[in-house]
């Protein structure tokens, strides 16, 4: 009675698809953000701006992805992860171009800031919902393989970018990214499928789910109010916002406190990239570990170590230190962005997936805004980041332990 249907199921499991187009799509759109750290300089010598005021393109991008990632995955729940995701790509593309006419610091504002922000809450949360489904074994390898497109994203783009503009100037530089995103990025995003049963698939290449039927077997779980009023997501969400600035204000302003210390550009701007490699080796490397101690466990060590890898960038007195901060910080970065989906699979289930990770990453919105922007602020006013790094450890303590009440929370009856 099964061979038929064995015999009809293709040979090739496409959720492997599904993750090496979640690889190059993340990867593209966090590149294309993390390349702002090229155009930082850019912005504050054509437009004449504070760094606060330019760190305010990277931090209102942030906000906006992280806010409208709620809707973002809500659409993809309703409408299919391909359609999304590939609308928001044709918007990133489109603020990248508008982008390269501005003539003011408040069109980038407009079009950086909040076109690019939009465009990535229909990709980040509806690609990483998409691949949860067709895995239960392999879940947090496969979770660790497309995440980290973030890292391969974060090394590449930012390094091509400083040499388009290096070659054509910082206007020419974004239109080359916006034709990367309208090609690459959409390429991917039109790979995109969230249901295993479409295929006649189920997860880790198995049969169909059987029991709930069809679809609803791939996607049991709880629903969207169900997961958010659960206390294990209220202590997993305050978690996620206490980190957020700690996570986001060395991508604004690392590059810009290595040309304070005389650093070359090329060298200063890499340090992204280190980060991103980081990030990489990250994503794996937690992955094997959160297999053996917990994906919970294994969040709540990462949580503690993101903050300790500030010491590197407080002591850091050139390059030397400040790279092994950039790597230390983007392993801690990379293994807590690589849990988290998982994480929310593990104790919620795919019923309204991309709809709980968004409303998890919205608790980053607040932090990835305030954190760039505070530090410019503190910077502008201080002439110091020494305040700024002290701020980020104690928000790393209290993510440390929100984490920890979330592992220490009991399942509802």
């Amino acid at each position: 009675m099964q061979a038929p249907d064995s015999a009809a199921r293709p040979r090739v499991f496409y959720g492997w698809i599904v993750v090496w187009a979640a690889f190059v799509g993340l990867g593209t759109i966090f590149g294309t953000s993390y390349s702002f750290a090229a155009f930082f300089q850019s912005f504050a010598q054509e437009f004449d701006a504070q760094r606060a005021d330019v760190a305010m393109v990277f931090g209102l991008s942030g906000l906006l992805y992280f806010v409208l990632g709620v809707g973002g995955g809500a659409m993809s729940d309703r409408f299919g992860p391909r359609i999304t995701t590939t609308t928001g790509m044709a918007i990133i593309a489109a603020a990248l171009l508008a982008a390269s006419f501005a003539q003011s610091l408040m069109a980038v504002y407009m079009a950086f800031g909040a076109g690019v922000g939009i465009g990535i809450a229909l990709v980040y949360t509806p690609t990483m919902g998409a691949v949860q489904p067709w895995f239960l074994r392999h879940r947090g390898l496969a979770s660790g393989i497309s995440s980290a497109g973030i890292g391969a994203g974060t090394v590449v783009l930012p390094l091509l970018v400083t040499a388009w503009i290096d070659a054509w100037g910082w206007r020419e530089g974004m239109r080359i990214l916006a034709a990367v995103v309208a090609t690459v990025g959409v390429a991917s995003a039109m790979c995109m499928e969230k249901d295993p049963a479409r295929r006649n698939q189920g997860p880790d290449g198995g049969p169909p789910l059987a029991g709930l039927g069809g679809r609803a077997a791939a996607v049991a779980g709880m629903p969207l109010r169900e997961a958010i009023r659960d206390r294990r997501f209220l202590w997993l969400y305050a978690s996620t916002m206490l980190a957020a600035p700690v996570m986001f204000t060395p991508f604004a302003h690392v590059s810009a406190h290595a040309r304070d210390l005389s650093i070359a550009e090329g060298l200063a701007v890499g340090l992204v990239g280190l980060i991103g490699i980081g990030s990489l080796v990250g994503r794996f490397a937690i992955g094997w570990l959160a297999d053996r101690l917990g994906r919970l466990r294994s969040l709540v060590l990462m949580m503690a170590l993101l903050g300790a890898s500030y010491a590197f960038w407080y002591l850091a007195p050139g390059y030397g230190l400040l790279a092994v901060f950039a790597v230390c910080f983007g392993l801690c970065y990379g293994g807590i962005v690589s849990l988290l989906p998982p994480i929310c699979m593990d104790l919620f289930g795919g019923r309204a997936i991309s709809s709980i990770i968004g409303v998890l990453y919205s608790g980053a919105a607040l932090g990835n805004l305030l954190g760039p922007v505070a530090a410019g602020a503190i910077f502008d006013h201080t002439g110091s980041y020494v305040p700024v790094m002290a701020a980020c450890a104690l928000c790393s303590a209290g993510a440390t332990w929100a984490a920890w009440r979330t592992f220490r929370q009991p399942a509802p009856a």
